[in-house]
């Protein structure tokens, strides 16, 4: 069997030492690994450094592509549909498009996340919108505005709104 490249994505390397590291907050970090541009659209990298106390992200949804995690230390929270999970230390989920989720640490822990999301999308400009945000150079409805164009719809949960509150 021969199979045939048109346009095949080349490899993709990050040196730890020069990848791009975002404060989303004054609780976490982003760590931006391999956007859509750099993949051929295959998937879109990150890692999520998630502090004692950090919001993380709120109830959400992608439309075009499935988010997985993968914890890389620590313990975090994750709404599922209407559902919360706790997720450990080498514990992996996926979350197909449409599907509710939102994520934290769990309480009184710290935790690290690798996030992948497939198929890729451009998504290290909604990071840097939020470090925008949190510098005060732009605005919240910055980030509701873009919903589209980063695939990135809110919506309310009480649910999660009931796990934060437990903290």
């Amino acid at each position: 069997m021969t199979m045939t490249f048109t346009s095949a994505p080349k490899p993709v390397l990050v040196r730890a030492g020069e990848a791009e590291t975002l404060q989303d907050g004054a609780t976490s970090l982003i760590t931006l690994l391999a956007d859509a541009n750099t993949t051929g659209s295959a998937l879109t990298a990150n890692r999520a450094t998630l502090h004692k106390g950090s919001p993380g992200a709120p109830a959400h949804f992608h439309t075009r592509a499935t988010e997985m995690f993968y914890v890389l230390s620590g313990s975090m929270r994750i709404l599922l549909d209407d559902q919360v999970l706790t997720l450990g230390q080498g514990d992996f989920l996926t979350v197909p498009p449409t599907v509710p989720h939102a994520f934290a640490p769990a309480p009184d822990s710290e935790a690290e996340m690798l996030v992948v999301f497939t198929p890729g999308m451009d998504r290290f400009d909604y990071y840097r919108l939020l470090e925008r945000v949190y510098q005060g150079e732009a605005s919240v409805q910055d980030i509701r505005d873009s919903s589209e164009q980063f695939d990135n719809h809110y919506f309310e949960s009480p649910v999660w709104q009931q796990e934060l509150a437990r903290r």
